[in-house]
Formats: C-alpha cells, sequence, structure tokens
C-alpha cells in the first residue's frame, strides 16, 4: 500500500483495501508505536491515527448489525377491550327480568333508558379522564393511591376485593342454574357445585394464557349470546299482540318503581373494573375513553331493545317474574319445530355463556389488584409474580380463583343491597380523584377531560351521588351471614381500616411513597 506523505492514500480507503475485512488487518495499540498491517508490510501511522487507538474495529463484519428485539407481548385492542367492559358490567339483558316484573313496561325502559344518563355516562367520562392519565396496572386503586395517598388506596382495593368475594360466587351458581334446565341431573347431590368449579377452573386457565385470550373470548361469547336476542327483535314484530292472551300471568307484584331503579343500578354497575388492565391495552390514553363510550351504548340497547320487542309482542310483564323468564318467552315466541324450543334452547345457552363470560372477564379485572398492591408494598412481593411469556400474574390468578372457589357452596345469592354500597364508596372515591387531580396536578397530561374544566368535573359525580344515597336509604333488607345487608357492609368498610393499620404496626405492610415520577417513567416506556 502507497502512504502520500505518511498518510494512507484516500483512494485505497475509498476502495475497501484499508480495511481489514478486505485485505489485512488492523492492530491498535494505546501506545505511540501503532502500525498499520497489510499483508507482510507494517508501515507506522501518523499521530492522528493514533487517537483513534481506542476504538475497536471488528475483525470481520457481524452477522446481525442489529440484534432482534424480543417478542412483544400481545395487548388488548379496541373491540376485544369492550367485549370484556360489556361483561363486567353487563353480560346480556340476563338478570333484568326484576326490572320489568316490578315497575312494568312503560317505566321499566325509561329507567334503562335514563339511567345510562344519569348514572354510566358520568362514570365513563370520569374513568376516560383517569384511564388516559394515569395509565397504570391496578386501574382505581392506582388513581386514588396517587390522589388521595396510600391509606384511601388500600381501601379502595379493599372494598372491590371484598365484595368480589359475595359476587364471584353468584356466576358459576347462575351457570348451573341454566344448565340445569338443560339437564336436570346437574341439580342433583354436589354435581352443580362440580361444574361450578369447572367455571372456575376454565377461567383461571383462560386468564393463565393471557389478556389477549380472555379478550377474543370474550368478543366472541357476546356475539354468541347477542345472537338468540336479536332473533327476538327480528321476529316479535312479527306476532303483535298475539301472546297477549295465551301467555297471560298473575298481575305483577314485588319491586315496585323504585326496586327497579335499584336493580337497574346493579345491572349497570361495573364500568371501573375494566381500567386495571391499563398497561395491558394498546395505546390506553385514546383507546380507554372511546371503549367506554361504545360500552355505555352496547348495554343500553343489549337492555332496551329485547324489553321493547316482547311489549310489542304482547307478553305481560307479568311474565318477567324470576330469572330464566326469558327462556319462557323465548319457548313462546320461536314456538316448537319437530317438538323441540329451539329459540328457548339458544336462550338457555346464551345464559350460561353469559355466566361464563362475566366471570372470565372479572378474574381479569380483579387478579390485577393483588399485582398492583404487591408492587406498591401493600401485600408480599410473591403476588407480583407474573408470567414471563404471557405477562399474567399467575399467582394472583390462582389464589383469587381458590378463594372464590371455596365460596361456592355458600349459597350466596344476588345482593343488591351489599354491592351498592360498596361499589359506591369505592366509586365516589374515584369522582373525587377526578377533582383531586384536577386541583393539585392541573399539568398532568390527560388524552382525554371531562368537558366544562373544574366545574364539570365536580358536577360529574353529583346524579351517583344523589342515586346511590336514594339507594341506600330506600333499599330493601338484605341479610348476609345472619346481619342486615347494610351493617355487614358497615364492618367490610371498618375491617378495611384495622387491615390498614395493623399490617403497618406488624412491618407486615411495606407500603412505597406516591412519586410522581413512576408515572414519567411509565409515559417513557
Amino acid at each position: 500500500m502507497v502512504l502520500k506523505n505518511g498518510w494512507p492514500d484516500r483512494k485505497k480507503i475509498c476502495s475497501g483495501a484499508f480495511f481489514p475485512c478486505m485485505q489485512g488487518r488492523l492492530s491498535y495499540s494505546a501506545n505511540a508505536n501503532s502500525f498499520y498491517r497489510s499483508g507482510e508490510n507494517e508501515f507506522p501511522l501518523g499521530g492522528r491515527e493514533q487517537k483513534l487507538s481506542s476504538i475497536s474495529v471488528p475483525t470481520q463484519l457481524p452477522s446481525r448489525v442489529i440484534p432482534t428485539a424480543k417478542k412483544r407481548v400481545a395487548k388488548l385492542t379496541l373491540w376485544p377491550l369492550v367485549a370484556a367492559t360489556f361483561f363486567m358490567v353487563s353480560g346480556g339483558t340476563y338478570g333484568t327480568e326484576e326490572i320489568i316484573h316490578g315497575a312494568g313496561y312503560g317505566h321499566g325502559i325509561l329507567i334503562l333508558l335514563f339511567l345510562p344518563v344519569l348514572w354510566c355516562l358520568p362514570t365513563a367520562f370520569m374513568i376516560g379522564e383517569l384511564s388516559s392519565a394515569l395509565p397504570q396496572e391496578g386501574g382505581y386503586y392506582a388513581w386514588v393511591r396517587r390522589g388521595l395517598g396510600n391509606f384511601w388506596g388500600f381501601q379502595e382495593a379493599w372494598l372491590s376485593l371484598a365484595a368480589s368475594i359475595f359476587d364471584m360466587a353468584i356466576y358459576p351458581t347462575l351457570f348451573v342454574f341454566y344448565l340445569r334446565q338443560m339437564s336436570p341431573w346437574f341439580g342433583l347431590g354436589n354435581h352443580g357445585i362440580y361444574a361450578g368449579l369447572f367455571v372456575v377452573a376454565t377461567c383461571a386457565i383462560l386468564n393463565l394464557l393471557g389478556i389477549r385470550v380472555v379478550g377474543i373470548t370474550s368478543l366472541w361469547l357476546f356475539f354468541l349470546l347477542s345472537a338468540p336476542f336479536a332473533v327476538i327483535v327480528v321476529m316479535a314484530p312479527l306476532k303483535i299482540g298475539a301472546l297477549t292472551e295465551a301467555h297471560a300471568a298473575p298481575a305483577a307484584t314485588g319491586l315496585g318503581l323504585l326496586g327497579g331503579v335499584l336493580v337497574a343500578m346493579w345491572n349497570y354497575m361495573g364500568w371501573d373494573n375494566a381500567s386495571t388492565i391499563a398497561q395491558e391495552v394498546e395505546r390506553p390514553q385514546r383507546t380507554y375513553p372511546r371503549a367506554m363510550m361504545a360500552a355505555v351504548v352496547l348495554v343500553a340497547l343489549t337492555y332496551v331493545l329485547p324489553f321493547t320487542a316482547v311489549y310489542l309482542a304482547g307478553v305481560p310483564s307479568s311474565t318477567f317474574g324470576e330469572d330464566g323468564s326469558w327462556a319462557t318467552v323465548a319457548g313462546a315466541l320461536g314456538g316448537r319445530i319437530v317438538g323441540f324450543e329451539w329459540l328457548r334452547f339458544l336462550i338457555v345457552l346464551g345464559g350460561m355463556m353469559s355466566a361464563f363470560g362475566m366471570f372470565n372477564a372479572l378474574v381479569m379485572s380483579y387478579s390485577r389488584l393483588p399485582l398492583a398492591m404487591a408492587r406498591d408494598g401493600m401485600l408480599p412481593k410473591f403476588f407480583g409474580k407474573i408470567s414471563s411469556r404471557t405477562r399474567a400474574p399467575y399467582v394472583a390468578i390462582i389464589v383469587c380463583a381458590t378463594c372464590w372457589a371455596l365460596c361456592l357452596g355458600l349459597g350466596f345469592r344476588r345482593l343488591v343491597t351489599l354491592d351498592i354500597m360498596l361499589y359506591g364508596i369505592s366509586l365516589m372515591l374515584e369522582f373525587v380523584t377526578l377533582v383531586a387531580l384536577r386541583i393539585r396536578d392541573p399539568e398532568l397530561k390527560r388524552g382525554f377531560r371531562v368537558p366544562g374544566g373544574l366545574t364539570g368535573a365536580i358536577s360529574c359525580g353529583v346524579f351517583p351521588l344523589l342515586l346511590l344515597t336514594l339507594a341506600m336509604v330506600e333499599s330493601n333488607h338484605e341479610t348476609v351471614l345472619g346481619l342486615n345487608g347494610l351493617v355487614f357492609g358497615a364492618l367490610i368498610i371498618v375491617a378495611g381500616f384495622l387491615i390498614y393499620f395493623v399490617t403497618g404496626k406488624l412491618k407486615i405492610r411495606r407500603t412505597k411513597p406516591v412519586r410522581k415520577e413512576d408515572l414519567e417513567e411509565l409515559e417513557i416506556a
């Protein structure tokens, strides 16, 4: 190689002869005596080249310059999130029979139409803003902890997990209720308990397989259980007034107008449950507000359209006297084909899918609370263990599913008063958090804002608060384990206070301080 004035020839460099992977190799050293070696000859390099002596150049070109990224874990997109929210809140038209039976068609349909405006939309607005501002694992627990501190964050999670003990046992029981209508064998002995355990175990396995599996399952279950009611809506205009006399029932007695409102509130509860999986949702700042609005409309239509259809067909409101009345109505509308009540069968099958879908989606929601609490020091660290492949919190899923399975034999019924009380208090904490963050952290980045500034944020919780107050004052008297439902709920609330202070004194709970930097790191990620 020819050097010009002690420097390598630029043409040789440009032609590639200078690079060792082409002709020879470079030998770098930290001392002043550096050499260029080409073939058998060595040439001293000038002073400028010595400055490059600390740079390491490979003698061969690597096979892959940039390593491939780790496989990306699938996240929940818009419509699977809408379907999961649908099951966390509603599960379909099932469970609304008492509204029409107690309040009649006119008042019942009005309740189902106006309650979303006064109860669901304000809640959806609040969830839309907080989930877009704080898309953290644990959802509403993380919001309250950020806005009101560790104590109230713990109470928010405690109320939800305590209520789940009584609420989650209902869905396998409801699954067995519809299963018995298909096969009375499941009503004998412990067969129903075994069927309920099958629901718990299957939903736990689906959740262990990852959030995407749960979302897609919810989407398919939504389409399948909605199909029979779509058939009812289509067939009812063809039989206007035809079923008035043939399927008359005794006059409606029972809940009345206020009771119908309470049951409707219960059927429209749970909008914040979807927030606990925020870090596993694709673009949560944008997806959550859209999913909440879509789910509100979808749930309202699912309730209103079938009742409007059977009203036109002449089915008396007194027909809906108990759970499972939709199967009777479907049998009357669909008739028999070769002696088989096909539409009744589809409605019963849909009831099983509804119960399964609700339990499956709520396992996904509740299991993220122990995960988030363990990361914050509220629970032991082993609750924070997740699968390296699916990112599912397998310890939390297994522990929660075991607790719910143990409650199957207790025979809990739908506890409207207790559910409204515990859910209502946790919901009010979220509305207070919305206002607190507007005041204390106005610069917090929010992908969606409740309209109307601070006044709009404050007024957003007014109607839900009034409805909750009315429900608590005028609710029916329920008993749980021999105690009045309201008294039992108060004991659960007091227990949350005691557990927080006792675990702190015994140093079982090692709570981490709330840091704004955690959110900044999340946004960067």
